[in-house]
């Protein structure tokens, strides 16, 4: 299993160093996504449709 979560990071957007568009990732990985090749792989498709 594997999940990812993106997000914007609001705090750096909106106050601070005020960057648009500055993005969190975070995963979590589970079973034979603990495998380097399984997840590196999982990781480019998932990351890869960023908008």
């Amino acid at each position: 299993m594997l999940v990812v979560v993106e997000a914007e990071h609001l705090c750096m957007s909106m106050r601070g160093v005020r960057k648009p568009g500055s993005y969190t990732v975070t995963s979590a990985v589970r079973g034979i996504m603990r495998n380097a090749a399984t997840r590196s792989e999982a990781m480019s498709l998932v990351l890869g449709r960023r908008s």
